[in-house]
């Protein structure tokens, strides 16, 4: 993994999942974002995956929390300053 993952991220990367609260539609929900690994090129980036649809804040929300590109079925973020590269595993 590259230098630039966090221990946090690492120990989530880790266990393969990870339960967050997050809202939806006004409501606390827990829900589980699993590890998945993405083709960038030759390469592949990690990230976590939700098969929901979140809104943009939650996901940079949780891309924050755990220092890790986050993807639910309508978008895609990063931890702020970061991109997928960052993540090439």
């Amino acid at each position: 993994m590259g230098p630039m993952i966090e221990e946090k991220a690492r120990r989530i990367l880790g266990a393969g999942s990870i339960k967050i609260r997050v809202s939806r539609s006004g409501m606390l929900q827990q829900l589980t974002f699993r590890v998945k690994r993405v083709k960038l090129g030759p390469d592949e980036f990690v990230e976590l995956y939700v098969g929901r649809v979140l809104e943009m804040g939650e996901l940079k929300k949780v891309a924050k929390e755990t220092g890790l590109p986050v993807e639910s079925e309508n978008g895609r973020a990063f931890p702020e300053g970061k991109g997928a590269k960052d993540f090439v595993v």
